[in-house]
Formats: C-alpha cells, structure tokens, sequence
C-alpha cells in the first residue's frame, strides 16, 4: 500500500521508520480492529479496564487498538501530535515524500504543531496550498475531548477529558500570584493503591500516549491563549474549558504581573497576544502556564517511555520550549527507574513520602513493601542532578493520628540528614473524598509538625489546598465513571495489596 523506506541512517532514522511502518499498518488494519472490536471477547460494553498481572512492576500487555503507543482513528488518518521531527519525516516519507521533502515538511509542520499550536493544515502558511489537503487527508491534528470543564471558586481549573478510544481522565490548572501550575495525568487510572489518594482506587485502564499526554499541555495553552501572535487567543464561549481565564474573575493576576516572569533561557517576551512575535526568543515566560507537575492521575514511572518522550516534546527549544527547572516529576518510590528518570528525563524530582515508618507507609503507600523507605531514598541520594539549587521535594500528606506525630516529624528530620539529601518537605492537608478512611490533621498539628522539620532547617511549607470544592485538589483526582461503595474499595484494595505478597 505504501512504498517501502530504503532511507540509510542511524538507529534513531531505523526507529522512526519502524515507528512510521507502524503507525500506517494501522491504517490497513483499521477494519479488522473494527471487526474485533465487536468479537464478544472484545464487548465494548464490557469495563474497559486492563487485567492488573500484578500490582509491582506491571508487564505491558499489547492492548487492541493501539499501534506503537498510537490509538488509530476510525477514517486512517494519523495524529501527529505526540511525534517528533524524525518520527513526522518518516511517516510523511512513508505516505509517498521523498526523504528530502519529507525532513523539510516535517520541520515546518513540527513547527506549527508545538510553536504556534494550530490544529488545521489550512493556517500552515508557508507549505504550499495545494499540499495542505494531501496532509489533512492523511493526518490529523488532535487534543484530548473535553468532557467537563470546571472552575473552582479559588480560580482552579478542572477539566475532564476523553481519550480517542473512550476513557476518561483529568488534568488541572492551579493559578498563583508568581506561577500557573498544569497537573497532568499519565495513566487512566492507576496501577497502585496508596490509599489516602482517591485515583489509587481506580484500577489501571491503560498508559497514556506521548500524544495524550503532550496534548493536556497543548489544550491548556489553547484555554490559555497562550500561542504566538493569538494563534490561540483564549476563549469565551467556553468551548476550551471554561473561558477566558484572564477575564473570568479567577483568581489570576494581573496580566503585568507576568511579564518578568523568567524560564531559563527566556528573553521575557510578555503577553505574547499584544507583542509581536520574535522568532528565536519566543519561549513560554510571561505567561500564565509557568509550570509542569507530572503529579494527575497514574505512577509516572509506570508509563516511563511515554512520559518520557512526551516530556522530551515539552522541552523542545523549537516547539513548547518549558525549561526543565519548570517541571517536576512525582513518583511514589519505583526505585530502579528513578536513576533512569535523572538520566533521560532530567526534571526536577518529587517522591510520595507520607510516613517514616515501615508499618505506616506498608499500608498507607503500599509499594513500600516492594521498595523499603531505606533503598528509596538511597535512590533520592543517587538521583542525578539533585542538589542544593534542585532539591528533592518529599510529599507529605497529613493524616490524623497516623503519620502526623512531633516523633514522626523529628524521624523524617533524621533520614533526610542521615541519606544527606538536598531536599524540602511540602506538607499537604489531606483532601477528602467520599469512603476514604483518614481524616486530616488539625491546623495546630501540620503547624507544630511543619515547626519541627523548619527548625532542623528543612523546608516544610505547608501547601494550600486548592480546589476543593471541585475535587480538583491533591488526591481527589478520579472520573466520576468510577465511583465504588466502600466495600468495592476495600475489596480492590484487598486485591491490590495481594499482589504484593
């Protein structure tokens, strides 16, 4: 159907080949997919959810419908979001191009994807116009379907998004005086069980793509306006999440008090939208989306290869161009990837504390029974890159009469000071949510407990929780096609954790 590629390179040009033979063998396959999607194995009236093997160090099971980390789409055609410059080229050189063209194409395409954020073939000015329906026949440009937009009254944004094959997963936005801050999910659902965090009651549908996950960054800056020359000016109508966040009375600063903002490397453009666009300084400062946190719904670590290249997309200086420092990585302790992370992905770390002891953290953070507190943070202490001007940020939620002790607090104060970790404690009230079995600690205990750790010289601050009211907040994240009685979560629970012995 397609011309074979006989392209001489590297293993990254043989990897992007492959990637590309992938992807539109996709396209021929489209109606056997169809076909047995209606087998009655493959009831999609059936839960879609994954058969969890085992809750530490899941297998990944080739799952039908997805090609190379891609989910086809019914009419062919291939989202290019999600993709690199060599994996673009070699689709386009395996559409018909010559390689020549096809490097050109996709270097122009790349650009208009993750620099100006357009979403139609047609507002690609410089490619010619009798190319632009040969690209719209063949490929597409995507985002995430917005199911639910919401607005907390503190200015938080939730949304509630849908995969093209039909799951349901979340991001949010946190909007401060000095940053924005975009919450982003890289499973639906979650393969572990920490069981203070309402997500972890969910079972594990599948991995996000590198596109899905990319393209919760992209769908805010849509929502935020925040593309080069109002490419992308922010809505009012709602249809990109809830309006115009700068005129919706949420909490946001004033727009001046951006426009110093600085990412590294920036040359502090300001509110793009009013300023004409320069070219080779345009980053992502002056704006309202400051920040990454790969904190929404899912263990990071358990889609590393996703969340990788995904993160690899963000910080491209010819596209999304988000500095390193602007984002952090969390992970509740899958100890042999975390070196790995340091090394391939180079963003700031944080790790899902929440108890200094063994008892505790067994049952509250249940991957510690696989991964003690001891070899998690010798891995804190070999994480690349971590010192004191990028330190490793230790979440820990507040739970009442659990973990919340003055001997709690001076224990953390020792193993940070034993492991000679570089690092800061952020201390969250827990967020409740309904069936969940702890309840948060008073004001006067987090202040005593955040006292404690401040006077051994350790950061603790106390986090503010953020939109409550819209279950938006840390730990609350879950679609609500997922609500269970409290039976249901303790039997999931049950088998969850019995995969562990």
């Amino acid at each position: 159907m397609f011309r074979a590629i006989n392209k001489p390179g590297g293993r990254n040009d043989q990897a992007a080949t492959a990637f590309a033979r992938g992807l539109f063998a996709s396209k021929a396959e489209n109606h056997y997919m169809r076909a047995m999607q209606q087998s009655p194995d493959l009831d999609p009236t059936l839960p879609a959810t994954m058969p969890i093997a085992g809750h530490i160090d899941p297998v990944p099971v080739p799952r039908p419908g997805l090609v190379d980390g891609v989910t086809p789409r019914e009419d062919g055609r291939v989202d290019l979001i999600g993709l690199t410059k060599k994996q673009i080229a070699a689709v386009f050189e395996t559409a018909g191009l010559d390689a020549k063209a096809a490097k050109l194409r996709a270097k122009q395409v790349f650009h208009w994807l993750y620099h100006r954020g357009v979403t139609d073939f047609e507002a690609m000015t410089d490619i010619a116009k009798t190319m632009r329906p040969w690209l719209s026949e063949r490929f597409f440009i995507g985002r995430p379907e917005i199911v639910e937009a919401q607005v907390s009254s503190d200015g938080t944004r939730k949304w509630l998004l849908r995969t093209a094959d039909g799951h349901d997963f979340e991001m949010v936005f946190i909007p401060d005086a000095d940053r924005g801050t975009l919450c982003v999910s890289s499973q639906v659902g979650c393969t572990l069980n920490c069981r203070f965090c309402h997500t972890g009651t969910m079972r594990l549908v599948r991995n996000l793509t590198p596109g899905e996950i990319v393209g919760q960054v992209m769908l805010a800056r849509d929502a935020l306006g925040e593309w080069p020359n109002s490419m992308q000016r922010p809505r009012t109508d709602g249809s990109l999440g809830g309006g115009d966040l700068r005129q919706s009375g949420a909490m946001l600063p004033e727009a001046p008090a951006f426009a110093g903002a600085q990412v590294e490397g920036a040359g502090g453009q300001g509110n793009s939208w009013d300023n004409d666009e320069d070219e080779a300084a345009y980053t992502a400062d002056g704006r309202l989306l400051t920040n990454i946190v790969m904190m929404g719904m899912g263990e990071p670590l358990y889609n590393f290869d996703n969340v990788r290249d995904a993160l690899k997309l963000v910080m491209d200086g010819d596209g999304l161009a988000l500095s390193k420092r602007r984002i952090t990585l969390s992970t509740s302790g899958i100890v042999p990837l975390m070196a790995r992370a340091g090394e391939e992905i180079g963003v700031n770390l944080a790790v899902s504390l929440h108890a200094v002891t063994k008892d505790v953290r067994d049952e509250i953070v249940p991957i510690n029974r696989k991964y003690g507190i001891e070899e998690l943070l010798q891995a804190c202490a070999d994480y690349p890159g971590s010192s004191n001007a990028r330190r490793i940020t230790f979440e820990y939620v507040m739970l009442k009469d659990k973990n919340d002790s003055d001997a709690d607090a001076r224990e953390l104060v020792r193993l940070i000071k034993q492991y000679k970790l570089p690092a800061k404690v952020n201390l969250i009230p827990f967020n409740p949510w309904e069936g969940a079995a702890y309840e948060c600690s008073t004001p006067e205990r987090i202040r005593r407990f955040s006292s404690i750790v401040f006077e051994a010289g350790i950061s603790a601050p106390v986090r503010t929780p953020r939109g409550r009211d819209i279950d938006a907040a840390c730990g609350q994240l879950k679609t609500s096609a997922e609500k269970k009685s409290r039976a249901e979560l303790d039997r999931l629970a049950e088998e969850k954790m019995a995969a562990l012995d």
